[in-house]
């Protein structure tokens, strides 16, 4: 499991490649059920890669979902 200390700012440079659901929910302030729902429906901002079968979220997609970039995955 990878630790996030989120009371200091995000910097993509601090961060994986990759979070997990729950993890790349508390840096969107979403619910981790709500990136699920994206998953299985395609229809959220972003969209997951699957690493053994486990949803992963690219760190750059959610930095540029959060400064309201389009996202290209």
């Amino acid at each position: 499991m990878i630790l996030i200390d989120l009371k200091k700012p995000l910097n993509a440079a601090d961060l994986p490649v990759v979070l997990p659901t729950n993890e790349a929910a508390a840096v969107i302030n979403r619910a981790p059920q709500t990136l699920r729902k994206w998953a299985c429906l395609e229809n959220g901002p972003i969209r997951p890669i699957r690493i053994n079968g486990r949803l992963a979220w690219r760190v750059a997609d959610l930095m540029a979902l959060l400064n309201g970039e389009e996202v290209k995955s």
